[in-house]
């Protein structure tokens, strides 16, 4: 089959074509069998094809397949938003709207922001990865290869180092930088938000750094600027909890989510403070595909099965299994480029480095091959692209994580 007609500027990872999957396994058209530790990149937490969400999606195709909800309002949209904003562990009034996908919430956050302060300046992090459209591509803390030779991007933005034990950048040297930038470039009074990810996806899986995250909110709420929290990756139960932001003991202004709201199927929203939501003019927000039935039906039946008992255990299971193995690793010296564990929960990343501690990208490479060779897909992230994304569904049976496992012990031997 011919991949001629496809854009040659999208980067595949694993040059294979799959046809088929079942929770954390998948098959290619040659008919290999593969586990799946990529996850879509993080969109399927509960695995490929839930019963329960294929059940949903069945069921509403025969009802109603689309209607555009600002055109005529329709009973998932309404029914998914009830659920959501009461799944939201906050304690102030939530409202939403739905959205095509996690950048796109990106986006209309950026609206809600600008309306609600009056102010258009944003501070991003170091790392970063909020979307490839055109203003989400000026948030990324990274510039090859989303940013390059895309031209002047929407603005103003501005970066901050992003401190987490997973990098060593400390709270105070963030807040360091954080006292320049508003000496040097910008008045912290012309700033409307700021907008982190509580865990890092593209940047590595770092987690972010508690006490700095409490100072970030008491800042914004000592200057009237709103703290946006990029769930897109992080959400949906992927470090054993509804959010990642409960372990820092703060709540943000706006939430973004999208990957795995709705097993696999294309959405995504922005929730937060009604007042903040309901600020814009009437068709202020809304989009024609935005909230889709189909969409929405998978997402009641993803919620229907993340229960704070079922992402309790799914995430304890498989942290305890991934930290277990990398202890082991590293008491074995397995591989002398085994690097650092990083970030929290069932959300962990292994990076690759070499003797010095400098980033190894070129074994990270090798392992990705050697993997796929053996049986297991694995997905890079970090800013040498040096780290290993564990993001088996969190779903998976413990006897098939066990067996990626050992695939990924075996080929981290192999590294030259």
């Amino acid at each position: 089959m011919s991949r001629e007609t496809i854009s040659q500027s999208i980067s595949i990872v694993h040059p294979i074509s799959l046809s088929h999957g079942r929770n954390a396994e998948v098959w290619d058209t040659t008919g290999k069998r593969y586990i799946d530790f990529v996850g879509g990149i993080g969109v399927l937490n509960l695995g490929h094809c839930h019963p329960g969400v294929v059940a949903a999606i069945r069921e509403q195709a025969t009802k109603l397949t689309h209607y555009a909800f600002n055109a005529a309002p329709h009973t998932p949209y309404i029914e998914l938003m009830d659920r959501l904003t009461r799944f939201i562990p906050v304690d102030y009034p939530v409202s939403g709207m739905l959205t095509n996908s996690g950048a796109e919430a990106a986006e209309n956050a950026l609206k809600i922001v600008r309306g609600a302060t009056g102010r258009t300046a944003v501070i991003a992090f170091d790392g970063a990865f909020h979307g490839r459209t055109l203003a989400t591509l000026n948030l990324n803390g990274k510039v090859a290869p989303y940013k390059q030779k895309v031209g002047v991007l929407p603005g103003p933005v501005y970066h901050l180092p992003y401190p987490s034990a997973d990098n060593g950048v400390s709270c105070a040297e963030a807040l360091k930088a954080m006292d320049r930038l508003f000496s040097v470039e910008i008045d912290v009074n012309d700033v409307a938000c700021f907008i982190i990810e509580p865990v890092q996806g593209e940047g590595g899986f770092l987690a972010l750094d508690i006490e700095f995250a409490q100072a970030l909110r008491r800042l914004c709420d000592e200057k009237n600027i709103l703290l946006i929290a990029d769930e897109i990756q992080s959400g949906f139960g992927r470090t054993g909890q509804r959010f990642a932001f409960s372990r820092l003991g703060i709540e943000p202004d706006l939430i973004l989510l999208g990957k795995s709201i709705a097993g696999g199927v294309p959405l995504g929203a922005v929730v937060g403070r009604k007042a903040l939501m309901d600020n814009l003019p009437k068709g202020g927000l809304g989009g024609t595909y935005s909230g889709n039935p189909i969409a929405c039906a998978a997402a009641l039946a993803t919620l229907d099965a993340m229960t704070d008992e079922h992402l309790q255990a799914w995430g304890s299971q498989q942290e305890a299994a991934i930290v277990g193995r990398y202890e082991a690793w590293r008491s074995q010296h397995l591989s002398p480029y085994l690097g650092r564990l990083t970030g929290v929960g069932a959300m962990r990343g292994i990076e690759l480095t070499s003797a010095d501690g400098t980033p190894a990208p070129q074994q990270l490479t090798q392992l990705l091959s050697l993997a796929r060779d053996a049986g297991l897909l694995l997905m890079p992230s970090g800013k040498s692209r040096h780290i290993i994304r564990l993001l088996a569904p969190l779903t998976i049976e413990p006897a098939v994580l066990d067996e990626g496992l050992d695939i990924l012990q075996a080929c981290l031997k192999q590294l030259v």
